[in-house]
């Protein structure tokens, strides 16, 4: 859950990032001493850092599910279980080499750091050069795959084609059987699309806002009309590959994902949410990322305060309890409405159905353990299988790691109940005022430890 545990972890992820710091340095000393050189020019550090700062604002970059394996005279591996062990303090996974081709954008999006009027530094690479650089850092173990993405230069279909060339490179000229993760590119031929699609693990278009309204409006360039045919394109792809169970050369073996800027435009959490149960039920995504809007650039159509990370991670609360949960987005949230700040969705959910409760942890059905806060769906297979052997009590329920200053409240056992009435419960499990007012910002891949944050993005 969030509240006080979720920003206890600071410390922790502190020494986590200060590793992380030292290995960007290095990064950016292997670049000056030339390691990641072509016979033209050097990729030099300041060109490194371009890309990947320019890059940081995509966060839909974890690695999971893909069984590609390597092959003799190959380099890499891509494990089913995933590949991503260490993650900034703000949850973003940093075991991937994460850049863009290009931050020379031919598209003005009000709320891109990189659009075309933005006055920052530009630079690009090219496919030879990005390929070099991923064999090389991952030789020296500093990653582990790819997360290649790049602003829309020239136009689309060259763009797409260049990020094409890069993947065909690293796989066929180069060996390499690591994670890759491509973004497409909008308004690109599909059939650019499905050819990436047989050599990355995963490939995402993002959404970024929730309406067609607000995308006219801030990304007059883009339109849902550009994505959700290429994400049907490579949905139809997958489902070719499983059913004619293609076991080499899958399609996407990772899936794809997309990713929704949460406060830059007014539409409602349950407006967001019922977008991402149509994602997840009908075009078949394995993860719809949320990320918190952050006034990077300035606009009159843009607010001028973030959005905060509390309803950023409210809505990976939510998108939990509609993937894992059995919940349907209506339970959680009306369209017009947010999410509550106060309470995580699941206990909202339950202080407004309390005539379910309390429930006998003995008796009560998988579907209901499922409802009760402070039990994960983990913990709720656990109890359906112990108490197959015996009854179980508030003992054996803290061994299980029942969160049980939540779920007290909620559930008997033995028939014995040792929760608080209802006026009492809701005060008890109302979200710590400094949680509330916790502040974060984006994470910079070349700050120091002192500057990184205290939240973390992610699971219930």
């Amino acid at each position: 859950m969030f509240d006080k545990q979720f920003f206890g972890c600071y410390n922790t992820f502190k020494q986590m990032f200060a590793r992380c710091a030292a290995v960007i340095s290095g990064l950016c000393r292997t670049a000056r001493a030339g390691i990641c050189k072509r016979d033209t020019h050097m990729l030099n550090a300041d060109t490194l850092q371009i890309l990947t700062e320019s890059a940081k604002y995509d966060v839909s970059c974890s690695s999971s599910g893909s069984k590609r394996a390597n092959t003799k005279g190959g380099l890499g591996n891509a494990s089913v279980g995933g590949i991503c062990h260490s993650f900034t303090p703000d949850g973003r996974c940093i075991s991937l080499l994460k850049i863009l081709m290009s931050n020379e954008c031919a598209y003005d999006c009000e709320y891109c750091p990189n659009r075309r009027s933005a006055d920052v530094m530009r630079a690009r690479i090219t496919p030879d050069e990005i390929c070099e650089l991923t064999i090389n850092f991952y030789k020296r173990n500093y990653i582990e795959g790819l997360f290649l993405s790049s602003a829309v230069f020239d136009t689309p279909n060259r763009t797409m084609e260049l990020l094409v060339e890069t993947v065909v490179k690293l796989r066929k000229q180069y060996n390499f059987n690591g994670y890759i993760h491509l973004k497409g590119i909008p308004h690109a031929d599909g059939a650019l699309a499905l050819k990436a699609a047989k050599y990355a693990d995963r490939m995402s278009y993002n959404i970024e806002l929730p309406s067609e309204k607000s995308l006219k409006l801030l990304a007059p360039q883009k339109t849902n009309h550009s994505l959700i045919p290429a994400m049907t394109t490579l949905q139809t792809a997958m489902v070719g590959d499983r059913e004619n169970k293609v076991k080499k050369g899958m399609v996407l073996p990772a899936g794809q994902t997309t990713q929704m800027i949460v406060g830059a435009s007014p539409e409602t959490d349950g407006h967001i949410l019922r977008l991402t149960e149509y994602l997840y039920r009908h075009m078949d995504l394995k993860r719809v990322y949320y990320s918190s809007y952050i006034p990077v650039v300035k606009s009159n159509l843009l607010p001028a305060a973030p959005a905060g990370l509390l309803r950023e991670h409210r809505l990976y609360q939510a998108d939990w309890l509609i993937r894992f949960y059995g919940f349907d987005v209506d339970e959680i949230c009306g369209e017009g409405e947010n999410l509550s700040p106060d309470y995580d969705p699941k206990c909202a959910w339950a202080l407004r159905n309390m005539h379910l409760f309390p429930v006998e942890i003995n008796r009560a059905p998988l579907e209901m353990l499922l409802r009760v806060p402070g039990i994960g769906a983990k913990s709720a297979y656990k109890i359906i299988q112990a108490r197959k052997f015996a009854a179980l009590d508030f003992d054996n329920l803290a061994k299980m790691r029942i969160v049980l200053k939540r779920a007290k409240h909620f559930i008997t056992c033995k028939g014995r109940f040792f929760g608080l009435e209802y006026a009492a419960a809701k005060t008890a499990l109302m979200i710590d005022e400094k949680c509330r007012t916790e502040q974060s910002e984006q994470l910079s891949l070349f700050s120091t430890p002192s500057d990184t944050l205290s939240a973390l993005t992610g699971e219930l």
